[in-house]
């Protein structure tokens, strides 16, 4: 069954370990895309599971555009920690600008000493355990993600398989009345012919009718039509990913409708390939969501 390529999972997990605790919780989404595009967003603490998370991403997803954010609060231990060797290095730095600039300058507050990098530590336990943990719960996300877009996939396959019927039945109305539309040609060039001043050559007739019944034949077209929604069906039950599959297909549809439409003799032919063109157009826009 196809799977759609938008959809949207988030999953959350409280972590504790001897000096190290964190709630992580993960947020995918997809989108559509021409190809695979994976982005993941990480923590700068847990920035090395970028390679496993994106090898993980692409064993389970075909197309599409991923961002997969994963928040992690509270990674630390209950100590905090002060680089006195910092701060002693920060103090003497602005003792030189207090007297360098004595008449503007201020003595900074030790907060803003503690806003400064590397100032105050949070030292953080082992974190393995919360690598694992944190991958463990990517991989829940990611199922929940894809189960979300094979149910929106079935959604999609409903609304494609309403228009490929709409499609079939109007081919089979156009096979049908295909000797009907010849013998309207052929009447309306007798008629034509009966007025003529001078009798017309009956084997130059037979001729123009075989060439008129050429020039408007549209079994061909119609052939290669069936074929299509054939595979087209067939695609809406794979396994596979077949959304770039089906998009050419879609393409082939409308070639042929619009064929039909240029060859078209009559107005019941010219109508039906319009509807034709309106159903292959409709889609084509749900397959351009299809993994």
């Amino acid at each position: 069954m196809i799977r759609s390529m938008t959809a949207f999972a988030r999953r959350e997990a409280q972590c504790d370990w001897e000096g190290c605790a964190a709630k992580l919780i993960w947020e995918l989404r997809s989108v559509n895309h021409r190809y695979r595009e994976i982005q993941p967003r990480l923590p700068e603490e847990l920035r090395s599971l970028d390679p496993d998370v994106r090898e993980h991403a692409a064993q389970a997803l075909a197309r599409g555009k991923l961002e997969a954010v994963l928040y992690c609060k509270g990674l630390s231990s209950s100590e905090l920690e002060i680089d006195w060797q910092r701060v002693a290095k920060l103090a003497s730095a602005c003792d030189e600008l207090l007297e360098k600039f004595s008449n503007s300058a201020s003595p900074a507050p030790v907060t803003e000493f503690l806003r400064l990098p590397g100032v105050l530590n949070e030292p953080t336990g082992e974190l393995q355990p919360i690598k694992t943990a944190a991958l463990a719960l990517f991989d829940d996300a990611l199922a929940e993600l894809v189960e979300t877009r094979s149910r929106e996939g079935s959604k999609l396959a409903n609304l494609i398989q309403q228009r490929l019927e709409a499609t079939r039945a109007a081919v089979e109305g156009l096979h049908e009345r295909r000797s009907a539309a010849n013998q309207q040609i052929r009447e309306r060039l007798e008629a034509r012919i009966a007025n003529l001043s001078q009798p017309a050559d009956p084997g130059r007739l037979e001729q123009e009718l075989v060439y008129i019944a050429q020039r408007f034949d549209i079994d061909e077209e119609l052939d290669r039509i069936q074929a299509h929604l054939d595979e087209v069906e067939r695609l809406l039950d794979s396994q596979d990913a077949v959304g770039r599959r089906l998009d050419f297909l879609m393409q082939e549809l409308n070639r042929e409708a619009n064929t039909i439409a240029s060859k078209a003799a009559d107005s019941t032919t010219s109508n039906t390939a319009v509807d034709l063109k309106v159903w292959v157009e409709q889609m084509r826009e749900q397959v351009q969501n299809v993994e």
